[in-house]
């Protein structure tokens, strides 16, 4: 079993409840809109962390991580990108990409807007979007996800909210 820690548009933000809330998970996944390099290596403390730039981060995060990563855990074949838009409007060719090669979970932010949902259309495909974990944006919320990960398959996913006032509740879980 792996569990997977998934972050979107920190915008320069590292939570102050990021460490806890992630604490235990064996990687953690940034879909993009880091905004300052110090975030991904804040989350490095808590986990290996894989990323890839969004449309606000600039050059010194460009060059150091990439626009797309397609990773495997334990398994599952994992795509993660920042504007991917989302299930039925997904953005220009990536509706495309997606049905030439999908993946078993695609992961984006970009809407900060949270969305867990499987698309039968694309082999049952899990589309994730965390939300978002930063101040900036239209969000009323501060959003990162725990997904659970057995032989191959995303068995459990939990969404945690940064900013709850009980830092003893447990997170929303959910199956993908």
């Amino acid at each position: 079993m792996t569990t997977l820690g998934i972050v979107s548009d920190t915008h320069g933000y590292f939570h102050p409840n990021l460490p806890d809330d992630l604490a235990g998970v064996d990687r953690i996944l940034h879909a993009g809109d880091v905004g300052d390099l110090s975030i991904l290596d804040g989350l490095e403390a808590v986990a290996p962390v894989t990323a890839v730039w969004g449309n606000v981060d600039d050059a010194s995060i460009r060059r150091r991580i990439p626009e797309h990563q397609r990773v495997t855990v334990e398994g599952l074949d994992v795509w993660m990108t920042h504007i991917a838009g989302r299930p039925g409007r997904w953005q220009q060719g990536m509706g495309d990409r997606l049905q030439a090669d999908p993946p078993d979970v695609l992961i984006c932010g970009h809407s900060h807007i949270l969305q867990v949902e499987r698309v039968a259309a694309l082999g049952d495909m899990l589309f994730v979007n965390p939300g978002a974990a930063g101040r900036q944006g239209l969000h009323q919320e501060k959003t990162c996800l725990r997904l659970t990960v057995e032989d191959g398959r995303a068995t459990e996913a939990a969404v945690v909210h940064l900013d709850r006032e009980d830092s003893s509740s447990a997170p929303q879980h959910t199956e993908p």
